[in-house]
């Protein structure tokens, strides 16, 4: 059995670190992966992925990167039922990140 994913695309929400009751840092990052085809419309639509990433990832992740900012996970697919609306919610476990570009350094190259 096989289950990986790999993800490119902008971080759509500032990475914000929070602890979990017995100490474990987390961040959960939603990300917009661009599709590789046009709609019927002729437009590029835009998946939005709930990603979670885990203790130094997930610390180095909101100390690094900013909103906007492109990034590679590599990870695993997760689901658990959400109590709240009784419903299965998916997201991706983040194994390991990559910083690819910021709009920071975008725009001091642009200077």
């Amino acid at each position: 059995m096989l289950n990986q994913v790999v993800l490119v695309g902008r971080l759509a929400n500032e990475p914000e670190v929070y602890e979990t009751e017995s100490g474990k840092k987390y961040t959960n990052v939603t990300l917009a992966v661009p599709r590789s085809f046009k709609n019927e419309d002729g437009e590029y639509e835009t998946d939005f992925v709930n990603c979670k990433l885990w203790q130094g990832i997930a610390t180095n992740t909101a100390e690094y990167c900013k909103k906007g900012d492109l990034v590679g996970i590599k990870g695993r697919l997760q689901t658990y039922n959400n109590d709240e609306n009784n419903r299965i919610v998916m997201e991706v476990i983040a194994e390991k990140v990559t910083f690819l570009s910021t709009k920071y350094k975008e725009n001091e190259q642009e200077r």
